[in-house]
């Protein structure tokens, strides 16, 4: 009779749970969608793709193609290999940089005592919320008289040290346990020797989501690297992309296979590094 009793409970909460799957399935189509919708598109051409083909076709070869040759005449002959190396190399090293300069500064900030810290601290929040396109010309003007446009420091110095990552490492800096700290300086080790011995490999998830996010938004940037790279041999793929919807005609087919190649990359960081990019965001510490 308990057994029955606790069978049926079961399938009660099963019940109570249909509605709230259905609506997670919904949501999840909702979601997957563009992203199938961009992988048929690549598959068709221009017409069928206007006309709302939704399946794959046979034009993948040819809208390739006609993408590695629009790219060829875009980058003033550099190519499409060499317009998505641009790419990967600036979203790289800024990623690079950037988390082992605000994870320096998180660490600081947190783990060490100073009167003035919190004050400077709450600078770099009000920095959150100056607009990104109020600084562009006062950065351009720095960056030009500094002779470092069409190179990848133009494209990365003002993106190496940002107040979230800072807020981020030191937020998650508050679960490092300080007994190591202790320990490690009894043993006779330096103050960066800790930090990179021992601060680094414990908080991995917090870099691992820092780097997702760095490389995302080193990744998408579109605005800054419009600025700065004017030479078309040092453009960006979100550059190019862009340079495919101009004109008086559009190739979808074209158009989407660019799209396809922006969103490869990053999809396939963020699926290989969602476990730690989620451990990290929610401050976990290994």
């Amino acid at each position: 009779m308990t057994e029955n009793k606790k069978r049926s409970n079961i399938s009660s909460i099963q019940r109570k749970l249909i509605p709230s799957y259905i609506f997670l399935i919904i949501v999840s189509f909702f979601s997957v969608f563009p992203i199938y919708w961009m992988l048929t598109a690549t598959t068709n051409s221009s017409y069928e793709i206007s006309t709302g083909k939704i399946w794959f076709g046979s034009a993948f070869a040819k809208n390739l193609k006609s993408l590695l040759d629009q790219a060829s005449k875009i980058s003033g002959g550099a190519g499409f290999g060499k317009v998505m190396w641009n790419s990967f190399l600036y979203a790289a090293v800024q990623t690079l940089i950037a988390i082992v300069i605000c994870s320096l500064a998180g660490y600081g900030f947190e783990l060490y005592n100073d009167k003035y810290k919190d004050r400077l601290f709450s600078f770099l929040l009000l920095a959150m919320m100056i607009p990104g396109v109020a600084t562009l010309i006062p950065l351009f003007k720095m960056i030009s008289s500094l002779h470092l446009l069409n190179t990848v420091w133009g494209f990365i110095l003002p993106a190496i040290s940002t107040p979230f990552l800072i807020m981020m490492f030191r937020q998650n800096s508050r679960n490092f346990p300080v007994d190591i700290m202790e320990a490690a300086r009894i043993d006779g080790l330096g103050e960066l020797q800790i930090f990179y011995k021992m601060y680094m490999p414990v908080m991995k998830s917090t870099y691992a989501a820092a780097a997702v996010i760095t490389f995302m938004n080193a990744w998408n940037a579109y605005m800054w690297p419009r600025a700065v790279l004017s030479d078309n041999k040092a453009m960006t793929m979100q550059m190019l992309v862009a340079n495919l919807s101009n004109g008086y005609t559009v190739d979808y087919g074209q158009l989407m296979m660019g799209v396809m190649f922006c969103s490869l990359p990053t999809i396939i960081i963020f699926f290989t590094l969602q476990k730690q990019f989620a451990e990290g965001i929610t401050g976990s510490v290994k």
